[in-house]
């Protein structure tokens, strides 16, 4: 077995930080070593995860690492983030939290919580503000499968929501009219820089400028490069030999990601285990305000998943 624990940036660019067993294939992907996916379970085994996945208590914030797979939001009845939070602001000895910001069900990292009403709701317009403005608050890292042409840039897309076998998915709309807006069809845009590439794939840093269901994984596929593990939205990307090209929404419907033969190799997946891959796509860092104006941005950071660290391992991305 190979070394692994983390990626970092040092002097001379993406290394690993090396002491810790790489896990065999399969392992160690829900463990008590900390956040990685979710894999069900009670009620009390939940709250015993997400106390291990707190990244940073800073006066009223609380600041948790999220699992890949964790609904925030859901029914009434299921168990999700929001279900557990009075649970959770007991356990952690905290006034009533409340959700600021959080990933979506797939993405893993940073949920910011707050026991104070005035100060989320101070960051709330914080971040319509700066989305208004164009701002980036937000810093996602993903691996996709494919290269960008460009090594930075941004993703200019309009979309709409639309329903598919009972399902709501995100779909774009070329060229859209006034009332195409006016019913629901929105301009997204994302910044994008390729941090690294190897075997085909790279690791992107992502920051939305605008929010829309999931803008970034669309964003990726539109640069016919799908976030890895996304088994929504990768099959908008055909292929013919060897040339990617997009297929219309209307003819496309969501299905599990398919990776050739050598990507399957160096990721030392079989076909089964690459069906269940997660989504590699992570909230990574948020940027708060200071306490004055004058104050320097506060910088929240989230480490990646293991299952992530793993994949950059194995596609030689933490060398360059």
């Amino acid at each position: 077995m190979g070394v692994l624990a983390a990626c970092y940036r040092g002097a001379s660019g993406w290394r690993l930080a090396l002491g810790a067993r790489m896990r065999p294939l399969g392992a160690g992907l829900c463990t008590a070593a900390g956040p990685q996916l979710w894999c069900g379970g009670g009620r009390e085994a939940l709250l015993l995860e997400l106390r291990a996945a707190v990244v940073e208590r800073r006066g009223p914030l609380v600041t948790l690492n999220k699992p890949q797979g964790l609904p925030v939001t859901g029914k009434p009845g299921e168990l999700t983030l929001l279900s557990v939070l009075p649970e959770l602001s007991q356990s952690l000895g905290c006034p009533s939290l409340q959700i600021v910001r959080a990933p979506g069900k797939e993405t893993s990292g940073l949920v910011l919580l707050s026991s104070c009403p005035q100060t989320a709701s101070r960051l709330q317009k914080f971040f319509i503000h700066s989305r208004r403005a164009h701002r980036p608050t937000a810093t996602y890292w993903a691996v996709t499968n494919g290269i960008p042409d460009a090594s930075e840039g941004q993703i200019l897309a309009a979309l709409a929501l639309q329903h598919v076998d009972g399902v709501s998915v995100a779909i774009p709309v070329k060229s859209p009219s006034r009332r195409d807006i006016l019913e629901g069809v929105k301009r997204t845009r994302s910044h994008f820089r390729v941090m690294a590439t190897g075997s085909g794939c790279a690791l992107i840093q992502l920051q939305p400028l605008t929010a829309f269901p999931s803008q970034l994984q669309i964003h990726m596929m539109l640069q016919l490069c799908p976030v890895l593990g996304d088994h929504t939205y990768s099959a908008g990307v055909g292929t013919v030999l060897g040339q990617r090209f997009l297929l219309s929404a209307e003819s496309t419907k969501p299905q599990t990601q398919a990776l050739d033969d050598t990507l399957l190799r160096r990721l030392r997946l079989t076909p089964a285990q690459a069906a269940q891959l997660p989504l590699h796509l992570h909230l990574h860092q948020l940027l708060l305000p200071g306490s004055r104006p004058a104050d320097a941005p506060i910088e929240l950071k989230a480490p990646l998943p293991q299952y992530f660290s793993r994949t950059l391992w194995c596609l030689g991305l933490c060398q360059q």
